[in-house]
């Protein structure tokens, strides 16, 4: 495989993908909605400062007559330092003037990672902000959360990381060293890291299982075959004989519904730190659940990426509500992952997609959200072989979910506050009998 894939497939796996970091713009305070579902009215932060000579942004026109699309913000990619033309290229194809690098890179093998994060972040006039990623070696030790906590904050004040990436490896393959047993996503151990977020003015972005089908039978009855087929790696339901040669030795799974619980617990667990739950809060299958975790939990957000396949099944007027009611704790992103000799577009199959690829990839997003097309095709074919019905979302809820709530999660004096608020909340239970029925 290209020299970049193994890279960018530990991020996916371990948080760790070669680095991007961030001149961080300057981010006004917007208004403080993690507390409701209700739309808030505008005062929103304003755009960052243009580099023109850097970018050349230009949306590009939508298929919405009259509509001007905001420049983006990508709030879900996985860039390399060596990758920097072509991420200038698409950047300034599509409109998008800020991109949040998930895979800034560990400290497993000190600080060259964060380094290269900040070449990038720099050579781009700051529209690559970048999200460490935690070194899961040595969990079990009773220092561990402390050694990853003294690290995020070096990262963020030393090399301008803008927050936390948590991979599917929690939950799915971190060891704990001590007892041979899988990581929990609530293990109460790594309560510091969580904490040291909240006092930093940091979101985590968490990744938690996969898709449900992921764990259902690997044949070709499975909804997913085409992607698991090439990747069967990602399977953690019954694998065939002949397949198991390619599926590397793991621990037996959490299921979907356990691991979804999970993060809930430590989402209630740890109330003043904003979490993001990547892939449309990790349940795109079940919006009614996904409601349910936005409900019973202000300081979680959800992002689209890699995920508009799947929700995008879900009656067109129902998920217009469910954008409408949440509007204010959606972000956009599209999980693309950019690198010199590399190119992942939500999700990639045997064949790797190119440049020319990358915008019909963004154009399929914005013709899902901005149009009232039926029957379309959804981003990443790959992730399933179906159509979707576009949602047709007016332009102030749009200008929130491109723009808006991400420059309100970048921005930490905000995010400071809420934390501050939320030291005298009383915690609730999390979930109800009819959510942990719904998931099983």
């Amino acid at each position: 495989m290209k020299r970049l894939m193994p890279l960018l497939l530990a991020a996916a796996l371990v948080g760790g993908c070669r680095p991007h970091a961030p001149v961080a713009p300057t981010v006004a305070v917007a208004p403080d909605v993690h507390a409701t579902a209700a739309p808030v009215a505008a005062a929103v932060a304003p755009p960052i400062a243009p580099t023109v000579s850097v970018l050349e942004l230009a949306p590009p026109v939508s298929e919405r007559p009259g509509y001007q699309r905001p420049l983006l913000i990508d709030f879900h990619t996985h860039l390399s330092l060596d990758g920097q033309e072509r991420i200038q290229r698409i950047m300034r194809e599509n409109g998008i003037e800020l991109m949040i690098n998930l895979s800034g890179g560990s400290y497993r093998r000190g600080p060259s990672q964060w380094l290269e994060a900040k070449i990038l972040a720099d050579t781009l006039g700051g529209r690559v902000l970048n999200f460490m990623n935690p070194d899961w070696s040595g969990f079990g030790d009773p220092d561990w959360a402390k050694r990853e906590a003294g690290r995020l904050d070096e990262a963020v004040t030393r090399y301008e990381f803008r927050g936390l990436k948590i991979a599917k490896i929690l939950g799915l393959g971190a060891i704990d060293e001590r007892t041979g047993k899988l990581v929990a996503v609530d293990d109460p151990r790594i309560g510091p890291l969580w904490q040291k977020c909240a006092d930093l003015g940091i979101p985590v972005t968490i990744h938690v299982a996969d898709p449900r089908a992921f764990w259902w039978p690997l044949n070709p009855q499975n909804e997913r075959w085409d992607e698991l087929k090439v990747h069967p790696g990602w399977a953690y339901g019954p694998i065939p004989p002949e397949l198991a040669a390619e599926v590397p030795p793991r621990l037996k799974p959490p299921s979907w519904p356990e691991l979804l619980q999970a993060a809930e617990r430590m989402y209630r667990a740890n109330p003043r730190t904003t979490f993001v739950a990547v892939h449309f809060g990790n349940a795109a299958e079940d919006l009614d659940y996904v409601d349910g975790v936005l409900a019973r939990n202000d300081n979680v957000y959800i992002d689209l990426a890699a995920r508009i396949g799947e929700f995008g099944r879900h009656p067109a007027a129902k998920l217009r509500a469910f954008f409408t009611k949440w509007q204010d704790r959606i972000v956009f992103g599209t999980d693309i992952g950019i690198g010199s000799d590399f190119l992942m577009l939500g999700s990639n199959g045997a064949v790797e997609p190119q440049l020319p690829d990358v915008r019909p990839f963004y154009e399929a997003h914005f013709r899902f959200l901005e149009t009232a097309q039926q029957q379309i095709a959804h981003p990443s074919p790959i992730q399933g072989n179906w159509k979707v019905d576009a949602i047709d979302l007016p332009a102030p809820i749009l200008q929130k979910i491109y723009r808006d709530n991400a420059m309100r999660l970048l921005d930490r004096t905000q995010l400071k506050a809420f934390a501050a608020r939320k030291l005298t909340d009383e915690k609730q239970d999390i979930g109800t009998p009819d959510d942990r029925q719904r998931l099983k």
